[in-house]
């Protein structure tokens, strides 16, 4: 093995450091525009330079850079928390930041939990974040290799792992076992991979230390709450919910949703992934001559209310109620998958026995949706026309199969814990 970093990776990375200093104000000015539509985007704006006031050292540092990622880390957090540790929460994006306010609300009251903006890309910020939370080690959630973390995690000592790791089969292939990409992995301390496929992969680009752990989504809690007000809001009616469609989608959505409803009465929920995308949203479905209800307009804070008979879409115009939607369902599409960026998370449809369907695109849940596939509870479509033939059939899946697909996969969390343990006890 070469040693690293090799020197084609340190000019790399000095060029890297320069392009994030010059650009620094262009991205200063991102967050502020951001900001115009959602505030959380340009407050606190010194943590993302390493600066957050009275320094707490000595936790564990999760980053989950948005609200996907925080969702795969709640049930490894909370078992963290179990075992008397205090966690340092980071994020990049306010949808992430918020929910993992909400869900941890008492930790953090407690002084359990900090959530964090992850500091910007640049050698001084990480060294004022280490030198202020000074954790035992670090978890990076998902696929998110950023070199200045990496490197400055080395350089102060932190064990870095990627937790819930997945090297999809795109990147995989283009960044070739020789890429500046892939030779940045070597960086980090370990990985703690969802499949025995994963972990041949990250081997191949030279990541020394591997543990297979599964999919942390598997042990995600179900908020009761959630659940018992989508029960009560269920509508006679069948219930198809669209989750987490992505810009780029939504004409072939509402394409879809006209020619099922030409055939049957169906309502469609349609859950935007971003919520700067409501407005937008609700333009074109009007637009488009579909009758639609606004979550915000028709349920109150509690999820409290009704759908009205007369809707054919409702909007869910909110962050962190998904499980709200999706108990309405009978059954689910999970968006991303019609986009080159690929399909989002399979796992919460599934953990409430709803059958899912997805687009072409599933190289980013390449692992659960193989399995899934195979147990007969997912399936994919190769464009609009084919999802909504699917969607006049009757569902097919059975609750017994999923149930069956789940028990197979469950208890990433505590071969995460141990996992932890033996890459620590390994250095």
């Amino acid at each position: 093995m070469a040693k690293f970093p090799s020197l084609k990776l340190r000019l790399a990375l000095l060029a890297y450091g320069l392009i994030w200093a010059l650009g620094l104000p262009f991205v200063l000015f991102y967050l502020w525009r951001r900001g115009r539509k959602d505030p959380d985007y340009s407050r606190r704006i010194a943590e993302r330079f390493g600066f957050y006031g009275t320094p707490k050292p000595g936790g564990v540092w999760v980053h989950a850079v948005s609200l996907g990622e925080l969702r795969s880390a709640v049930p490894l957090i909370h078992a963290l928390l179990g075992q008397g540790e205090r966690v340092i929460l980071t994020h990049f994006t306010p949808a992430g930041r918020r929910e993992s306010t909400r869900v941890f609300a008492d930790a953090i009251a407690r002084g359990e939990v900090r959530v964090l903006w992850v500091p910007f890309e640049l050698g001084f910020c990480y060294r004022n974040f280490f030198d202020a939370q000074a954790p035992k080690y670090g978890l990076v959630m998902e696929v998110e290799i950023w070199p200045r973390m990496i490197m400055a995690a080395r350089a102060a000592g932190v064990p870095l792992f990627m937790c819930n790791a997945q090297y999809p089969s795109k990147s995989y292939a283009r960044d070739g076992q020789t890429g500046l990409r892939a030779q940045i992995m070597q960086g980090f301390a370990g990985a703690l991979v969802k499949s025995d496929v994963q972990a041949h992969r990250f081997a191949s680009v030279g990541v020394q230390a591997i543990e297979v752990t599964g999919e942390l989504r598997f042990d995600q809690p179900i908020p009761p709450a959630l659940i018992a007000a989508g029960q009560a809001a269920r509508p006679a009616r069948e219930v198809v919910v669209i989750a987490s469609a992505v810009e780029g989608e939504d004409e072939g959505y509402i394409s879809a949703i006209k020619a099922v409803r030409a055939q049957r009465d169906v309502l469609f929920v349609y859950v935007p992934r971003a919520p700067e995308r409501f407005d937008a949203v609700a333009e074109m479905l009007t637009a488009a001559g579909l009758r639609i209800a606004r979550r915000s307009a028709v349920f109150d804070a509690d999820l409290q209310g009704a759908v009205p008979e007369t809707a054919e879409v409702l909007l869910g115009d909110s962050l962190g109620e998904m499980y709200f939607y999706l108990t309405m369902a009978t059954r689910v599409v999970v968006g991303g998958g019609f986009t080159p960026k690929g399909a989002h998370n399979i796992i919460e449809p599934l953990a409430l026995k709803k059958p899912v369907l997805v687009g072409p695109e599933t190289f980013t849940i390449e692992y659960p949706f193989a399995e899934a596939q195979a147990a007969g509870v997912a399936r994919s479509v190769p464009d609009f026309d084919a999802l909504a033939q699917a969607l006049v059939a009757p569902a097919d899946p059975s609750a017994q199969a999923i149930d069956g697909f789940f028990a197979a996969h469950a208890g990433a969390t505590p071969r995460t814990l141990a996992g932890i343990q033996r890459l620590l006890t390994k250095r």
